[in-house]
């Protein structure tokens, strides 16, 4: 495994297992405060999770689709 497939991996990781629970956590809280038509918080928590799907995602096609190249010499 390359450096890079096992920083790309820990990364997915930590989405997976805590950014996302905490993204979820920030929507929820947001929802409690009321009316989320006019909520701030609730954006900003929707934009983040949408910004941590599509990075789990992107990680995940790269990992999947990586390819390792041996340097000769």
């Amino acid at each position: 495994m390359s450096a890079l497939e096992k920083k790309l991996e820990e990364e997915l990781d930590y989405l997976v297992n805590v950014r996302r629970m905490e993204v979820a956590a920030e929507i929820q809280s947001a929802k409690e405060e009321g009316d989320i038509s006019e909520n701030s918080a609730y954006d900003e928590a929707k934009l983040t999770q949408g910004f941590v799907e599509g990075r789990i995602q992107t990680i995940e096609t790269q990992l999947r689709n990586a390819v390792l190249i041996e340097k000769n010499g």
